[in-house]
C-alpha cells in the first residue's frame, strides 16, 4: 500500500450515487435477495459511521452500517462492505472496518452484526453467533452470523430476530 494514499473519510450525502455503483460493479443483482438486504429495505444507513475509501478523487471502497434491535437489544448491522476488485488485498477493507467499528464505539454504540466470512471478518475481532442466538430475515447460513462486541460483554444475554430499528425507520 505504501504506493497508494488512502483516504478513509465519513460517507456523505452526495456519496450515493457512486456507492451504489459501486454496489452493481461488486456484487450484482443477487445482492437484493440477501437478508441483509430486507432490513435495508426498511431503515437507512447512518452516515456518521459509514465510511468510503478514496485515492484521491476515486471511491475504491465503502461500508456501511444500520440500526437494527436484536430481540430488543439495538445494534449495528455492518455492510454492504466493498472495495473495487482493482484495489483488493491492500488492506482497504480492513482500514474501512477498523475506522468503523471505532467510531460506531466512540459514538456509544455497543454491538455490531454482520453476515459474512468468519475468516475474513475474524482477522478485526469479529466472532460467530453462537447457533439459535440471532435470527434474520430470510434463509441465512447461521456460520455466516458474526458479531463484534463493542463493549466487553454487551453480546452476553441477547438474543432474538434480527430487525430494523423501527425507531430509525425511513418516512
Amino acid at each position: 500500500m505504501n504506493d497508494l494514499s488512502i483516504t478513509i473519510r465519513p460517507e456523505v450525502p452526495g456519496d450515493a450515487q457512486a456507492i451504489e455503483r459501486l454496489h452493481e460493479r461488486t456484487f450484482g443483482p443477487g445482492r437484493f435477495v440477501l437478508s441483509a438486504y430486507r432490513i435495508r429495505e426498511h431503515v437507512d444507513h447512518l452516515l456518521e459511521v459509514s465510511f468510503t475509501a478514496r485515492i484521491g478523487t476515486l471511491l475504491v471502497g465503502s461500508v456501511r452500517q444500520l440500526p437494527v434491535m436484536i430481540g430488543e437489544t439495538p445494534a449495528l448491522l455492518l455492510g454492504p462492505l466493498t472495495v473495487e476488485p482493482p484495489f483488493r488485498s491492500r488492506g482497504i477493507g480492513r482500514m474501512l472496518m477498523e475506522r468503523a467499528l471505532q467510531d460506531a464505539k466512540d459514538r456509544g454504540h455497543r454491538i455490531v452484526l454482520l453476515v459474512g466470512d468468519e475468516p475474513y471478518y475474524g482477522r478485526v475481532g469479529f466472532k460467530l453467533v453462537p447457533k439459535g442466538r440471532v435470527t434474520m430475515p430470510g434463509p441465512v447460513d447461521a456460520a455466516r452470523v458474526l458479531v463484534f462486541e463493542l463493549v466487553d460483554g454487551a453480546f452476553e444475554g441477547v438474543s432474538g430476530a434480527v430487525a430494523p430499528d423501527w425507531s430509525k425507520a425511513l418516512g
